[in-house]
């Protein structure tokens, strides 16, 4: 999968993307089919254990990149850029995204925000970065925000306008009503990605722990295909009652 070719789906097909954080599922989420995998900074509270995605650095965002990188031959990857590693120096922020790149193997990288960030887009796709953009919901932006809230803003619209013009290849939008999403998507050329966005974007995007059912509570946008926290807990129980009473190795599972 390319930047072209998710670019040409717009209108004819819907683009599927999932986040991922390791290289396992990310073996499983290719062969299945997904068109993106987004390495997103919400590694932060899903494997990290941290309260929003704001701790995240450089460093932890490469690690799990890499990982990923292992497990994918098809699907586009991209990394999100984690807070303060851009919508600094300009210098700085290139060069970040560069490392995101180079040293972790994304395709492209996702950057949360709107006219403000649009000299730092033009100069990493100057160094030949391709850039997601991000607009509504900005976990980044949590504190300026008020919280995880709808963004009902009709300025969204000029500001997906301006971030086309600026050279993204495409753009999340994130918990903004589905009548806002459906006049930014068909107001633009490139594809939009929803998540809580309703069903007018070009393509969805959703956590993967939420949809298989890792996670304690999920958003009202979200749906789970699966309870696999449930499914591990009881196999873990299932193994701590069978090595209790010895029946766990058995002989044909030692060797002589």
């Amino acid at each position: 999968m390319t930047i072209p070719e998710i670019q040409r789906m717009k209108g004819e097909k819907k683009i599927t993307a999932l986040t991922c954080y390791d290289f396992q599922m990310a073996k499983i989420l290719d062969k299945a089919g997904v068109d993106i995998v987004l390495v997103g900074d919400s590694l932060g509270m899903v494997v990290l254990g941290y309260e929003n995605t704001l701790p995240v650095t450089m460093e932890e965002m490469l690690h799990h990149l890499k990982a990923v990188k292992r497990g994918i031959k098809n699907a586009l990857l991209v990394g999100d850029m984690p807070f303060m590693s851009y919508k600094v120096d300009i210098k700085d922020s290139v060069y970040n995204a560069g490392r995101m790149t180079k040293e972790g193997g994304a395709s492209a990288v996702k950057l949360e925000g709107g006219i403000e960030i649009i000299p730092t887009i033009k100069a990493m796709l100057d160094a030949d970065i391709p850039v997601m953009g991000h607009i509504g919901l900005r976990p980044q932006a949590i504190h300026k925000m008020g919280g995880y809230k709808v963004q009902r803003d009709e300025g969204l619209i000029e500001e997906a306008k301006a971030l086309e013009e600026a050279g993204i290849f495409s753009l999340v939008l994130e918990c903004i009503p589905g009548s806002l999403a459906k006049k930014i998507t068909e107001s633009l050329k490139i594809p939009t990605i929803g998540i809580g966005s309703g069903i007018y974007c070009d393509g969805q995007i959703l956590v993967l722990n939420d949809i298989i059912g890792l996670t304690e509570r999920s958003p009202k946008f979200v749906r789970r295909y699966l309870n696999m926290k449930d499914e591990i807990s009881n196999a873990i129980e299932r193994f701590i009652e069978d090595v209790s009473k010895g029946d766990f190795p058995k002989k044909e599972e030692s060797y002589e």
